[in-house]
């Protein structure tokens, strides 16, 4: 199953082409990168993955339309899980893109790959 593609348009038109941006097919999704960092994924099973601050995340939890994001039994500390009813409208996709793009622009840019 692939990611949906409609989705992964809407999160293009909130990221704008932004210069520090760039895409990249991971995971069966797609993964938005900011100064070479994962901020967002538009995942294969619907919804969206999003960096956050591990504080900031675990705040966020309410198990029903975001949870904690697991991977092969595994807990990641600082991602989240976003159902796809949760970014439903343009509004609340805004501000969750925008959650996971300020973070990875936080941390230090990565050298880019020779």
């Amino acid at each position: 199953m692939a990611y949906d593609e409609e989705l992964a348009e809407r999160v293009r038109d909130v990221v704008g082409g932004a210069p520090d941006s760039s895409e990249r097919k991971m995971f069966g999704g797609l993964a938005f990168l900011f100064g070479g960092h994962m901020g967002v994924v538009v995942m294969r099973e619907g919804g969206l993955m999003i960096r956050m601050a591990p504080a900031a995340a675990a705040a966020l939890v309410d198990d029903i339309s975001v949870a904690p994001m697991v991977m092969q039994g595994r807990e990641l500390d600082g991602w989240l899980r976003v159902n796809a009813g949760a970014v439903a409208d343009d509004p609340a996709l805004t501000e969750w893109v925008d959650r996971g793009m300020l973070f990875a622009r936080s941390l230090p840019p990565k050298p880019p790959k020779r």
